[in-house]
């Protein structure tokens, strides 16, 4: 049955009041001329049809030129050894400690939005939760081959990794935070799958339905696991993502918790601080969320779901970027006022050079990205409201928080307690090889993710409907199906 009409509109057009609730005059969460079937076509339709956008091909080869820089940067890892990386003493972290942790924090976004605001029924969740948690298992993928690969040479290592008896009595130091980060990563990767996966259940069975193609039918069917939107069934699911979502709102504090105490423990200064773990996970919901700003702009724009992903999504991501930003910031004056207050010389002479040392450009290019440029602009509304605008912070914010794993790890390090061991860090052309081929990965990963499975839960749209204020009195019931 046909809809009634809606007159055209400007989703970004300020002067517009269609995206106005009048009775609470807030942003709608959804367009008002969004029915069932409109929110199923427009979704599925993008894994459905046959003729896939030249945008995404472009983008699709430009990832994969990427993972075959990342290839041939490993691949000379194995071969020589980590000698072609920048670690010397005394800095022998480097790229692969910082990539390895900014990544964590990547993908703390998709499990706070899925577990945490689902708790806390925040419907606004709803359009940007499926591809969050895409970005989690993705960003998970990058980070977790660093520890594989940064000791250059995995298939002698990983054999010493694994706690299992040998003849020689080895075994793991599990006092190590080295290695709770093993049990930490490994835990909130698998509770990310099993969520991300129980969601798309029944968009797995809308797509088994609405498919032409046969092979297109019995792969959807198999991953349906048999799904028929039976009470049984939806009981069962809804049970399954509230008992998931209580097991994995925890990891959002404790895995980046755990991360933090891989400095945090140490007796070096500008690490031993108890301040890292909040401020660590602060920190990770920060640049998650912008991560998630700069996947969901420019997909509203190329696939026009500025109905589904309105105003509404973007302002309240921008408003937890602007608390967790304080937080941050909050953390950063901590370090400083206690280093101070400790009286220590160690403390007080790393974050003078941290700030002011050969090194102290990388502290400020920290501050001015994470500090002086969000969280002076994002308090404007009018500011939140500029897609443009809000693209370009994600952007900074993301390279913000990268800088500062750099410099937590780096400015520590090239300056330690005795002056004759001191040195400098000057990545290779072979870390930022292997640092930009992962974002490739990421991206390669995330282009598959949106041709062949739903960005956006149709279900959970489709239950939000009536929130939305639509009426359509000339709609059967039934549309609320496939």
């Amino acid at each position: 049955m046909a809809t009634k009409d809606v007159a055209p509109h400007n989703p970004a057009d300020p002067k517009t009041d269609r995206m106005i609730d009048p009775k609470t005059g807030e942003q709608r969460v959804l367009a008002p001329n969004q029915s069932f079937r409109s929110v199923t076509e427009t979704i599925s339709s993008i894994v459905l049809t046959t003729h896939t956008p030249l945008g995404w091909f472009f983008g699709f080869v430009l990832a994969g030129g990427l993972i075959g820089m990342l290839l041939t940067a490993v691949t000379w890892l194995f071969l020589k050894g980590t000698g072609i990386w920048a670690i010397t003493m005394p800095v022998a972290w480097g790229f692969a400690i910082v990539n390895f942790v900014w990544w964590i924090g990547i993908g703390h976004a998709g499990t706070l939005i899925s577990a945490i605001l689902l708790l806390f029924k925040q419907g606004w969740r709803n359009s940007i939760n499926r591809f969050a948690e895409a970005m989690t298992l993705f960003a998970v993928v990058c980070a977790g081959m660093f520890p594989v690969i940064h000791t250059g040479r995995p298939w002698l290592a990983i054999y010493w990794l694994f706690p299992y008896p040998n003849s020689m009595n080895v075994w793991p130091q599990f006092r190590s935070p080295l290695m709770w980060d093993v049990f930490a990563v490994s835990t909130y990767a698998t509770i990310s799958v099993v969520f991300w996966y129980i969601g798309l259940v029944p968009d797995f069975g809308t797509m088994r339905d609405r498919a032409q193609s046969k092979f297109a039918k019995y792969i959807y069917g198999q991953l349906s696991l048999g799904w028929r939107g039976s009470a049984r069934h939806w009981m069962r699911y809804e049970s399954a993502s509230l008992l998931l979502a209580g097991l994995a709102t925890p990891l959002v504090l404790s895995v980046h918790t755990v991360i933090s105490f891989d400095f945090a423990v140490a007796v070096l200064p500008g690490w031993h601080t108890t301040i890292f773990p909040p401020y660590f996970v602060a920190g990770a919901i920060y640049s998650g969320f912008s991560m998630v700003l700069t996947l969901a702009i420019p997909i509203r724009k190329f696939y026009a779901l500025e109905d589904i992903i309105t105003m509404r999504h973007l302002d309240n991501m921008a408003k937890v970027m602007l608390a967790t930003g304080l937080i941050v910031a909050y953390g950063y004056s901590m370090e400083v006022v206690m280093a101070w207050y400790s009286a220590s010389r160690w403390e007080y002479f790393m974050f003078w050079n941290r700030m002011f040392g050969p090194m102290g450009w990388a502290y400020w290019v920290l501050i001015t990205c994470n500090i002086a440029i969000p969280l002076t602009t994002l308090w404007s509304r009018k500011l939140r409201h500029n897609v443009a605008y809000l693209f370009a912070i994600s952007l900074i914010v993301n390279t913000g928080m990268w800088f500062e794993r750099f410099v937590i790890v780096v400015t520590s390090l090239y300056r330690d307690f005795l002056p004759s061991s001191w040195g400098t860090y000057r990545a290779t052309r072979w870390d930022y090889m292997t640092f930009v081929g992962t974002l490739g990965l990421f991206t390669f990963l995330f282009f598959l993710f949106i041709r062949f499975v739903p960005m956006i839960p149709m279900s959970e749209i489709r239950m939000m409907l009536p929130q939305a204020k639509v009426k359509h009195d000339n709609e059967l019931p039934t549309e609320a199906g496939h």
